[in-house]
């Protein structure tokens, strides 16, 4: 999702080709052995990590400035996001893959390293890094989605009012709409 808006926003064209990952087409295994998504083929080159995507398609245009942040700063958001708070997520999201995990302390873990800090930044501004949205908003949406989506009744009773403004804006904007598309899955 965060790569599909970066290149939404940069105003990219891609041919879009949806992958069912339980029935991988051989195209994309000999673009990316790998087999993850997303994979982007530009310029003779493959790129496969959804950030690499990013910082790709704002290099080519950024008309905002999404790039335009404290890169230390940044980094540490992100850092956090797709370290910590992704494997929290995840025990979150799958409790039963992780029975010895009780899914309340997982809970905790996760606001505490996420939530909270979000929650402070948001005070002060409307996006993280500011009044502007930034590509590190746009990074880390998809994983505040998703783990809205886990217990939505219980994510609504959390007390980050902050957080939960900023994730409706993108829930809201035209951007996000545009990339949520459906797509029938790609068939070599």
């Amino acid at each position: 999702m965060r790569a599909r808006m970066a290149l939404q926003y940069a105003g990219i064209q891609v041919e879009h080709r949806e992958i069912e990952l339980r029935n991988k087409p051989q195209s994309m295994l000999l673009a990316s052995p790998k087999g993850t998504v997303p994979v982007l083929f530009v310029e003779g080159q493959v790129i496969d990590q959804s950030l690499d995507i990013m910082r790709w398609a704002l290099g080519k245009s950024d008309p905002d400035k999404w790039s335009d942040v404290d890169k230390n700063i940044a980094q540490s958001w992100v850092d956090a996001n797709d370290g910590p708070f992704k494997k929290l997520l995840d025990q979150y999201k799958y409790p039963n893959r992780y029975p010895e995990l009780n899914p309340e302390v997982t809970l905790s873990a996760a606001e505490a390293l996420m939530l909270k800090p979000m929650e402070e930044a948001l005070q002060a501004s409307q996006y993280l890094l500011g009044n502007q949205m930034t590509w590190v908003d746009v990074a880390i949406f998809p994983f505040i989605r998703q783990f809205s989506m886990v217990d939505s009744q219980r994510f609504e009773q959390l007390p980050y009012i902050n957080v939960k403004q900023w994730l409706s804006r993108f829930l809201e904007s035209g951007l996000f709409h545009l990339v949520m598309q459906k797509y029938p899955s790609w068939r070599d």
